[in-house]
């Protein structure tokens, strides 16, 4: 186990009102192990939420400020029979590893000894029909027993530890009725040899451990391959951070001591330490961590950039503007594990019917034993029989039929760089028939671009971007990124006079960027922005912009399109949206959309039966995501609208939303089949286990596959699914 003596208060984050711990509970093994949980820690004075996540074995815990402690939750779960530790997220996958080392080495031991005695009962059964005399037979079931009674003490220890754990606290769990079936053939066996029996069976005791143990130590390697995506996240995070002093030296300082305001080194080749602004250099940097692009980002002074990025070029000199726990990297992280700790539907159903087993299964168990005595069998038959029914009526397949797929999902998205931000959304993003897009920075980039550089002359394009280049205004940052390889001429006395544009003198001659008025240009009007330049008394020469669309938007749409109802509403006025709906074949749009106007549309077509998926960036379209069954932003939208989604998607491809679509879909279906898999199993299983044609080794092998068959159904989502027009 974890070292325990972690003080647990120093792990309680939260504010003033609420606080909150993630625990580590290594003796989690099944859905009724993590309905005890939520159920004990419900009554618990002041908690508000637990939420247990099977896979990585955390539990979530939330509480009213002074109402309880992180120690008092920990002192519960440790009444309930869990031993639980907080998660420090510098330890993360030491405890997977160390419980499959354990595992690994209890197996070891285990199937040492199944091999062994196993060569011992051929021996038996040759000799039963070779009249082998009672006194070697009884040897032989002697040195069984040596063999196998250690190894079993050893080797049972990780399930003989949780039952006893939850017997203590008077409730049970699914390793109660599995030690019960090991125990009871190992005692009858026992009294069998005392007996000096014909039959025996630690053949069959040790070899049902042996593959017990298989499927625990499976569990644990898919387990973790199924959460390394989100796990593997914090390693991405530099262990110390250059620190820049006032005076110039540097030191290296631990990363979660460093300060908004701090100035840090990042050498090329390092991942940076922090959230911040670039002060000075100018380098590549590889953001897919951030974007999923993956080509990587040329940045410069004023560029913000993020912890965990790689810096491949060159020496940067960084400005920190977020402490290490409030990064964009430990966002991510925390949006992950919240999506994973959440509550679908599905898990919910699973819950429902795996709490319902243990009473279920201790009762079968007893009536197989009660029938086959009063059948006339005899005590030893029946004894089997009901050990058999034990053991493959274990829930854990039911259990993992829905967590190992929503982590897989959450992962598989993350690495498209899509955050799934509510433990539902999958689920319902799978129910849906309509698509609404936003247009602008949705289906477009949401930021103006020059269109007509083609039709300016070189020397025009220098001297606008002379001028540009001093404005932070957005048409000023579309003339200046245009001019971006073109060398610039010196200017001088530049002023920029906000609504009307920048002025300059070059050689003693004004010049000017900005609006028609302000450089008395009478040219034709464009359709979309302008700006106008003027040198000294020559005539105006116009800068057109455009809100250009997303690089994939047209494959993107098109491929929705033959699924899905696509929807385009937009505030823009009408010529530009039919512009943009006939540039992507959206039959189906409206435009000088109001947010009051949008949430009344997506209203008439919900009570219509379409259930809607809203994409959209804006501080207008946050009421119009939370109005849909489900929605999506993409990572450049506003504070609100993000908080509202139940997606962002990073980088400037539309692809996402197709992407996450695609996920979705497969993981309903995985779902499904998984729940189809283990209901299966069940019902085939224990009927033939009450009827005596399963012995108990037969029924270790059974449940053992059931739960692998389950976890590496849920694996096969993380596979490719083929190409797509818009594979990035």
């Amino acid at each position: 186990m974890t070292d325990t003596t972690l003080d647990a208060n120093l792990f309680v984050r939260g504010d003033d009102e609420t606080a909150q711990i993630d625990l580590v509970v290594e003796g989690m093994h099944c859905a009724g192990c993590m309905q005890k949980i939520e159920k004990g820690l419900g009554r618990v004075q002041g908690v508000t939420n637990a939420r247990c996540n099977l896979s990585t074995k955390r539990v979530a815990v939330s509480w009213e400020r002074g109402q309880t402690t992180g120690d008092e939750v920990i002192a519960e779960l440790d009444s309930l029979g869990f031993s639980a530790v907080p998660f420090d997220p510098k330890l993360v996958g030491a405890i997977d590893e160390t419980e499959a080392r354990q595992l690994l080495r209890a197996m070891g031991i285990a199937g040492f000894a199944a091999a062994n005695v196993m060569l011992l009962s051929v021996s038996v059964w040759s000799g039963l029909v070779t009249d082998m005399e009672l006194e070697t037979r009884a040897l032989f079931h002697w040195l069984s027993a040596l063999i196998a009674l250690p190894a079993v003490a050893y080797a049972g220890r990780p399930f003989f530890g949780s039952a006893w754990a939850v017997l203590k606290a008077r409730t049970t769990n699914m390793d109660v009725p599995i030690s019960l079936a090991v125990l009871l053939a190992c005692s009858m066996s026992l009294v069998q040899t005392l007996q000096n029996a014909e039959h025996v069976y630690f053949d069959a005791s040790i070899t049902l451990l042996f593959f017990l143990l298989i499927g625990r130590y499976l569990d644990v390697q898919t387990r973790a391959k199924a959460c390394s995506v989100a796990q593997n996240l914090l390693a991405l995070r530099a262990v110390a951070a250059t620190l820049v002093d006032a005076n110039g030296s540097t030191r290296a300082v631990p990363v979660d001591t460093l300060e908004p305001g701090m100035i840090v080194s990042v050498a090329a080749g390092q991942r940076l330490p922090a959230d911040g602004i670039i002060t000075e250099g100018l380098s590549d940097i590889d953001t897919s961590l951030v974007t999923g692009e993956s080509l990587p980002t040329t940045v410069d002074a004023g560029t913000p950039v993020y912890a965990g990025t790689l810096n491949l070029s060159a020496p940067l000199l960084v400005k920190v503007t977020a402490k290490d726990d409030a990064s964009l990297l430990s966002e991510i992280v925390r949006l992950m594990e919240s999506a994973e700790q959440g509550r679908a539907g599905y898990v919910r159903l699973a819950d429902r019917i795996a709490s319902k087993y243990a009473p279920i299964v201790h009762a079968l168990a007893a009536a197989t034993l009660i029938l086959w005595i009063a059948l006339g069998a005899g005590w030893q038959v029946g004894l089997m029989n009901a050990i058999a029914v034990l053991i493959i009526t274990c829930p854990c397949a039911l259990g993992l039929a829905v967590p190992v797929v929503q982590v897989v999902a959450s992962g598989r998205l993350l690495k498209l760089g899509v955050l799934v931000k509510a433990p539902d959304a999958l689920e319902r993003l799978a129910q849906i028939d309509t698509i609404v897009f936003d247009k602008t920075g949705t289906l477009t980039l949401g930021e103006p671009k020059l269109t007509n550089s083609d039709t300016l002359t070189p020397s025009e394009l220098a001297l606008a971007g002379a001028l540009a280049a001093r404005s932070n205004h957005p048409l000023a940052r579309a003339v200046s990124s245009a001019a971006d390889d073109i060398s610039l001429p010196t200017l001088t006395n530049i002023t920029e006079t906000p609504g009307f544009g920048i002025e300059g003198e070059e050689d003693g001659k004004t010049v000017r960027l900005g609006s028609r008025v302000w450089t008395d240009a009478n040219g034709p009007s464009a359709s979309g922005p302008e700006l106008w330049l003027r040198s000294g008394t020559d005539a105006p020469i116009q800068f057109t912009f455009a809100d250009l669309l997303r690089e994939d938007a047209k494959a993107v749409v098109n491929h929705l399109s033959k699924t899905y109802n696509v929807v385009l509403l937009s505030g823009d006025q009408k010529p530009v949206a039919k512009s943009v709906a006939d540039d992507l074949g959206i039959t189906n749009w409206a435009a000088e959309q109001t947010p009051a106007d949008k949430i009344t549309k997506i209203d008439t077509m919900t009570k219509a039966g379409k259930t809607i998926l809203m994409v959209g960036d804006g501080l207008n379209d946050a009421p119009a995501l939370k109005a849909a069954h489900v929605s999506m932003s993409p990572a450049s939208a506003a504070d609100i609208s993000q908080t509202a989604a139940d997606f962002v998607f990073q980088g400037t491809h539309l692809g996402a939303v197709a992407d996450t679509l695609n996920t979705a879909t497969r993981s309903r279906r995985l779902v499904f089949q998984n729940f189809g898999l283990a209901i299966g199993y069940n019902f085939i299983a224990v009927p033939l286990a009450v009827m005596g044609f399963v012995t108990p080794l037969v029924a270790a092998i059974a449940m053992s596959s059931s739960s692998l068959i389950v976890t590496l159904n849920a694996l096969r989502l993380g596979l490719k699914s083929g190409s797509t027009p818009w594979t990035r």
